[in-house]
């Protein structure tokens, strides 16, 4: 009987054992078979700006990407326009992974130095808290700060060539924003506040056409 027993222990191990090594050697496989994809934003290289990153297969339908916009420029067109941005996005697509159409959440952490487009006139600033003219043009100010930003995304991604991807994107969010005004030469604040100012809008932040690449 005793031995009965251990044959049956033993045997129930046995199948245990070899179900764990099949369910191991199985997640291995799925895991070695997930895509991974370098893209870059072919829409924003001709003015110098740089959005690249990576995206990563999670299941069959479900994909991670992480990725940065790096904006450098001190001037363009004669406006503070230095973003640097970094964004995590995750993406379910409705046929599968990096094919057809997908929807996404976001959240992006930014440092920037700009002129927003309301300041891009020559007319007088107005002080916003006392309404009264100021000695300076709005062109004469910009910003400096960071923001947070979250966000979803929609887009369309197909398969160009062996191992190549075209990813089409936009996305839009709420940017929560924490700045100071500075007056561009004396670099003064212009503003009242002690510390930062802070400022909320609903505006499109993601957007292009990424090439994407094949890295496994």
């Amino acid at each position: 009987m005793k031995y009965k027993i251990f044959i049956a222990v033993l045997s129930l191990f046995s199948v245990i054992n070899i179900s764990a090594q099949e369910n191991q050697t199985e997640s291995t496989k799925t895991e070695s078979d997930n895509k991974l994809y370098v893209k870059g934003n072919a829409l924003l290289i001709p003015i110098g700006v740089i959005n690249a990153g990576l995206e990563y297969q999670l299941s069959n339908k479900f994909t991670l990407q992480g990725d940065v916009l790096i904006s450098p420029w001190k001037s363009f067109a004669g406006h503070e326009a230095q973003i640097y941005m970094g964004t995590i996005e995750g993406r379910y697509y409705f046929k599968e992974a990096f094919k057809g159409w997908h929807v996404g959440a976001n959240v992006s952490i930014g440092a920037y130095i700009l002129q927003k487009p309301t300041y891009w006139s020559d007319d007088i600033y107005y002080d916003p808290i006392t309404l009264q003219p100021t000695q300076y043009l709005e062109s004469q100010l910009y910003q400096k700060g960071y923001s947070i930003l979250f966000g979803v995304e929609g887009g369309y991604q197909f398969r160009l060539a062996e191992n190549w991807n075209m990813d089409i994107f936009v996305g839009i969010g709420s940017s929560q924003d924490f700045y100071k005004g500075y007056v561009r030469g004396t670099e003064e604040r212009y503003d009242e506040a002690a510390g930062y100012n802070r400022s909320g809008e609903i505006i499109p932040y993601r957007g292009g056409v990424m090439i994407s690449y094949r890295l496994k």
